[in-house]
């Protein structure tokens, strides 16, 4: 059985972590980017699927060819931060379920006719499970974090994802966040709220 992390890590990944608006100017190094990775993947997805793509944008000609696709009110926060990962699933996932789930042959539940549906809800649904994973992984490393909408998911998959296999999900601004520029913290639900034990 698993040992509980400290309070101080609980904090640093949920209860003290904040959805950050405004970013320090420091970089953020590759290795950081790709220690972050190595972390989220190992997150279980179904049958191993891992459909989860990341395309990181760092450069300044590369937030040029993001910045149309962005709500004007996020254009500020977005291209002031160090990174901004374009978060998206593959929708031809199971073409790598040979390599990731090798014990039996998992691709015919999600690829052939009339399998469209399940496939594009597993990846979907997987997808956005490893964005979860990576962003407490970025946060466990030290990284803030800016998940967002707020942007024309077409345009991005045009641009980023021009042969269609890639489909954008959400943005998430990455960097060190500058406390000054926080919002107050929105409401949480309390538990009698949201669940039910049965």
């Amino acid at each position: 059985m698993s040992e509980k992390i400290s309070q101080d890590a609980i904090k640093a990944l949920f209860t003290e972590a904040r959805t950050h608006n405004g970013w320090m100017d420091k970089p953020v190094d590759d290795a950081l980017l790709h220690q972050a990775w190595d972390i989220a993947r190992m997150g279980p997805t179904s049958a191993n699927c891992s459909p989860l793509r990341v395309v990181f944008v760092k450069s300044a000609a590369a937030k040029a060819r993001l910045k149309p696709a962005l709500m004007e009110g996020n254009v500020e926060k977005t291209l002031s931060a160090p990174v901004v990962a374009i978060f998206g699933q593959d929708s031809r996932f199971f073409e790598l379920l040979p390599k990731l789930f090798p014990h039996t042959d998992a691709r015919p539940w999600f690829d052939g006719p009339g399998k469209e549906e399940v496939a594009r809800i597993t990846a979907f649904r997987n997808g956005t499970l490893q964005t979860a994973y990576f962003m407490l992984a970025a946060r466990a490393l030290g990284l803030d974090c800016g998940p967002m909408s707020g942007f024309d998911n077409a345009a991005v998959d045009r641009e980023f994802f021009p042969d269609g296999r890639v489909k954008s999900n959400f943005l998430c601004n990455l960097g060190y966040g500058d406390p000054s520029k926080l919002f107050p913290r929105s409401p949480r639900l309390e538990f009698d709220e949201a669940c039910k034990i049965l």
